[in-house]
């Protein structure tokens, strides 16, 4: 067998693009590189054929080069260009030539020159491909683009796209390392803990019976890592969740993982902030930053202005709460409105909400039932809605209920002008009117364009609830993740009990504990979430006791962690962000498989290698497995 001689190349030609199969790139040549002698390799683009002269665009991930054949001078190489098709891979060697006046193409920029083909070698044929990739704007069913991923990737926007991910991720490195920041590597083979999702898991043919889980997060060995004294950690984590796709969720996706030592909340925003702020400004330097500093928006406020913990701040269109104005007209009896639903909502300690959509006031019947639908979709028992006039009156079939100086106070609290339109919804549920407003504002802040795609409006989200009640299983569950910090002014919140330390109640005073959390979003985007994390081990029991964790229970899913406390843990915190999602913002993309090389669909397939699949019989044996269906409520599994 033979092997390659010892080569005396020198490391900068090592490390360029030059290969045996061509000296430049087809983005790479230039007017000043008229007469010079070349060898070029890529795709064939297009093909144009004009009597004895024949044109090819030759396209490598770097751009396209003109290519010239023609049969007077180089015949041979004319008759192998007369019957390529494209995406046929060629070696073309050749001579660099300025194009002819008026024929130079400002759109390329190779679009000055031209290569005079003297000889070409077809180093692979292609088939007919089952789309156009040289037209980027034709639509394609995003399924066949899966099925065959890699012509898909071979067009420009997904070229440009991935290519935009990978400076990203190079300029996120380049950050942490220059900021004191250590790369680590974390195990993929791990024990299954509570994240919030379901997870995938391994079978152990060494060891029968026992599973690993893939990583949902690196969360508790970055922690191990503070522990560890490695102070300042990060890392392009791979993380896996089993859980139901849409278009910012994938069942394996990126994210940038770090945690600092010796750090408070303040801490860890600024370092993330200013972090972001410059791989911004690396990769996408002609997008406007809306705001620096971040806006710094305490939880309760952001629900209360945007209905949504991740608020689009790029436009207005904030929620305004009714009730003061509207039970306070004389006449009505105390705290009454005159409107059942509204009374009804606010004798249940409810809330009365609304939003004012500018230029809306002319809307069809049929598109306020199709705005009526979309909030019902999401929990609201209805939508009401007030019309502003050009003489700035309101007009609405809730009138009736509510009299003139009820639609008018209606008017002046939602401060609406001419051609605005009202949205109210009303509920018992303090939740269901936040949340039907906030998908409510940020659809129409979309339909009505009031969101520029250019602007990059960052903001933080902090002070979450550390708990919501989960009555079903009668325990509190963390907002975010189990190892969330709680703001110094509330631990005795945590640390009170009212009864039994294992058995949690709605009455726990836990339940108006602040944690030490802090979101970052981005166009009404979650783009990361982090936290200050408990690092003393007595707490941090207490808080797994309020989440329905028995001693027992905590020992045996935390106990590494807990273990590790004993044995000085610094004050820590990080945050984890989505590259997928942050890419894709980037790039104006909506979904983040625009920005995945090789993605799922949103059953969780991959058409174009076939998984998941069945396994062989042999491995199934080899692990102790076996088969048995998937219990369901109508078909119960027939023990074998």
């Amino acid at each position: 067998m033979s092997k390659p001689s010892p080569s005396s190349i020198s490391p900068e030609a090592a490390f360029g693009l030059a290969t045996p199969y061509r000296d430049v790139t087809c983005g790479e040549l230039r007017a000043a590189d008229a007469g010079r002698e070349v060898r070029v390799s890529g795709w064939v683009h297009r093909r144009r054929d004009y009597g004895g002269l024949h044109f090819i665009d030759l396209r490598d991930r770097y751009g396209l080069t003109q290519i010239v054949f023609n049969e007077a001078e180089a015949p041979e190489a004319a008759e192998i260009a007369a019957r390529v098709r494209n995406e046929f891979v060629l070696e073309v060697r050749g001579i660099v030539a300025l194009r002819l006046d008026g024929t130079a193409n400002a759109k390329l920029a190779t679009g000055d020159i031209e290569v005079k083909a003297a000889s070409v070698t077809v180093l692979s044929e292609s088939e007919t491909p089952p789309f156009y990739i040289n037209e980027p704007d034709a639509p394609v069913d995003e399924n066949l683009r899966l099925r065959y991923r890699y012509l898909d990737i071979r067009r420009r926007p997904m070229v440009e796209r991935l290519m935009l991910r990978s400076r990203m991720v190079q300029a996120i490195r380049e950050c942490h390392h220059r900021a004191g920041f250590i790369e680590i590597e974390t195990p993929i083979l791990l024990k299954s803990t509570p994240e919030g999702a379901r997870d995938f898991i391994v079978p152990s043919r060494l060891q029968p019976g026992s599973v690993y889980a893939l990583p949902q997060s690196p969360q508790q060995l970055k922690q191990l890592l503070m522990v560890a004294g490695m102070d300042r950690y990060f890392q392009i984590a791979r993380c896996f969740r089993d859980e139901d796709l849409r278009g910012d969720r994938q069942p394996e996706f990126t994210q940038l993982d770090l945690e600092m030592s010796f750090v408070d909340e303040q801490r860890v925003m600024d370092f993330v902030e200013a972090m972001i702020l410059e791989v911004s400004k690396s990769v996408v330097p002609d997008r406007q930053i809306q705001q620096v500093p971040f806006p710094r928006i305490d939880y309760h406020e952001a629900m209360e202005r945007y209905g949504s913990d991740k608020p689009d701040i790029r436009f207005g269109l904030e929620l305004v709460d009714l009730a003061p104005s509207i039970t306070a007209l004389p006449g009505r009896g105390e705290g009454l409105t005159g409107f059942r639903v509204f009374d009804e909502a606010l004798a249940a300690g409810g809330r009365v909400k609304a939003i004012a959509a500018p230029g809306m006031a002319d809307s069809s019947r049929s598109q306020i039932d199709e705005l009526v639908g979309f909030a019902r979709r999401f929990g609201a028992k209805g939508l009401a809605h007030v019309s502003v006039g050009a003489d700035g009156a309101g007009a609405s079939p809730i009138a009736k209920f509510l009299g003139e100086d009820g639609i008018a106070a209606i008017v002046k609290a939602a401060a609406a002008v001419a051609g605005d339109l009202i949205l109210i919804v009303a509920d018992a549920d303090h939740d269901v009117v936040a949340d039907v407003l906030g998908r409510l504002r940020q659809e129409l802040g979309l339909r009505l364009g009031l969101a520029d795609e250019n602007v990059l409006a960052y903001c933080w989200v902090y002070h979450f609830p550390m708990y919501h009640w989960d009555a079903e299983k009668s325990r509190w569950d963390a907002t975010h993740n189990p190892f969330s910090g709680v703001v110094p002014e509330d631990v005795e919140l945590l640390v009170t009990e009212s009864g039994d330390p294992y058995a949690p109640s709605h009455q726990d005073p836990a339940g108006r504990a602040r944690a030490m959390q802090y979101d970052v979003a981005l166009n009404g985007w979650e783009l990361g979430g982090g936290s200050v994390r408990i690092h003393k081990r007595e707490l941090l029991e207490r808080s797994f006791a309020l989440q329905g964790y028995s001693l027992e229970q905590m020992h045996e899913r935390f106990g590494g962690i807990l273990e590790a406390f004993d044995y000085g843990a610094p004050p820590h915190g990080g945050i984890a962000m989505g590259i997928d999602r942050w890419a894709a913002l980037l790039t104006h993309q909506t979904n983040i498989r625009e920005v995945m090389a090789f993605p799922k669909t949103q059953s969780g397939a991959d058409p174009m290698l076939g998984a998941p699949s069945e396994p062989e019989p042999e491995q199934y044996s080899e692990l102790g497995l076996r088969f048995v269906g998937v219990q369901s409520s109508s078909t119960p599994v027939k023990p074998q």
